[in-house]
C-alpha cells in the first residue's frame, strides 16, 4: 500500500483517526494518512504491551512528532497479540507508509459487532473533509 492511498477502501476508520484492517478475528490497527500528515514528522512511538486486554476507546500508546504528542486509541476490544517493534527504532515508518509498514498493533477482536460503529472509507473522507 503506498503513501498516496489516503483512505484505503477495505479498511474501517475511527473519529480519532485510527484505521482497522480486519482479517478474520484479527484487527491490524494504525493511524491514518490524514493523522500522520497533521502530526508531520513522527519522532517517537510509545507501544502497548503484547497480551494486554483492551476495550474500544482505550488509549494504547502515544505518537510524538516535532509538533505535538497524540494518544492512540483502539477502535475495537480484544487482546493485543502483536506490536510493531520496528517503530521503536524507525517511528518515521508511520509517515512513510501509514497503512503498511507503519501499522501499530494487532488485536484478536473480542466483539466483532464493534466494527459496525466504525466508518467506511467514504464516511471517513466526508468526516475529514468537514474538519476545519
Amino acid at each position: 500500500m503506498s503513501q498516496t492511498t489516503e483512505v484505503p477502501e477495505n479498511y474501517k476508520y475511527s473519529k480519532t483517526h485510527e484505521w482497522v484492517k480486519v482479517d478474520g478475528e484479527i484487527a491490524t490497527i494504525g493511524i491514518t494518512f490524514y493523522a500522520q500528515k497533521k502530526l508531520r514528522d513522527i519522532i517517537y512511538v510509545e507501544l502497548p504491551e503484547k497480551g494486554k486486554i483492551v476495550k474500544a476507546g482505550d488509549s494504547i500508546g502515544t505518537v510524538e512528532s516535532v509538533k505535538t504528542t497524540e494518544e492512540i486509541y483502539t477502535p475495537v476490544s480484544g487482546t493485543i497479540i502483536d506490536v510493531n517493534n520496528e517503530l521503536t527504532s524507525s517511528p518515521e515508518l508511520i509517515n512513510k507508509d501509514p497503512y503498511g509498514k507503519g501499522w501499530i498493533i494487532k488485536i484478536k477482536i473480542s466483539n466483532m459487532n464493534e466494527l459496525t460503529q466504525l466508518m467506511n472509507a467514504n464516511e471517513y473522507k466526508s468526516y475529514t473533509a468537514s474538519i476545519k
